[in-house]
């Protein structure tokens, strides 16, 4: 069985067992974290109305808090003298799916 969910802003296929990152999810490690379903696929039968799946649960917990890579942002003008440089870390989280539940 496994689910389409929304995390972090972006649409992910998961099952029991699997470890994803997403962006930074508030709680310390350890802690349960509810992900909303989109999409329910369990053998050949697949679940996309809201009302069935607003009886689905998927829980996962928090593993670690992690950083992305660091991205350069450079702005330059010619002929003005301006330059600018700036770093950007994205705050993540590293969750792993515990159960998916009807």
């Amino acid at each position: 069985m496994y689910a389409i969910v929304r995390a972090g802003g972006r649409q992910e296929k998961v099952a029991v067992g699997d470890v994803l990152i997403v962006d930074k999810v508030a709680g310390a490690p350890g802690d349960a974290v509810d992900l909303v379903p989109l999409l329910l696929v369990d053998g050949t039968d697949v679940t996309s109305a809201a009302d069935a799946l607003a009886k689905v649960s998927i829980a996962a917990e928090i593993v670690e808090a992690t950083k992305g890579p660091k991205i350069i942002i450079q702005k330059y003008k010619n002929k003005t003298g301006y330059k600018k440089r700036q770093g950007h870390r994205q705050p993540l989280t590293t969750i792993k799916i515990t159960g998916i539940t009807k």
